[in-house]
């Protein structure tokens, strides 16, 4: 199993745009050979800023979703000027 951190940087004044899309992203996830769950955390400093934990069964089961059309369907980050940035996605794996 592959832990994936995903960050977002949100436009002020877009973070309620970014929650509602992230419930589509989450439904099309849950649908989605290999994922396991995934939760949406705010950071308090920052309410702008955005972490995705996502587990799935493999770095590929995860490669596989974000190249899929599905994703694509939910995902209008630059459509909607959304971001601030680029999203920067970590992979993490249990050692212990």
């Amino acid at each position: 199993m592959v832990t994936i951190g995903m960050n977002y940087s949100v436009l002020p004044g877009k973070e309620d745009i970014f929650e509602r899309a992230f419930l589509q992203v989450l439904s099309v996830m849950n649908n989605f050979p290999g994922h396991t769950k995934s939760h949406l955390y705010k950071e308090i400093e920052k309410p702008n800023c955005y972490l995705i934990v996502s587990d799935w069964n493999d770095k590929i089961a995860f490669d596989d979703f974000v190249k899929s059309d599905a994703f694509k369907k939910v995902t209008n980050w630059g459509k909607e000027q959304i971001l601030s940035g680029r999203p920067q996605h970590q992979v993490y794996t249990a050692t212990a």
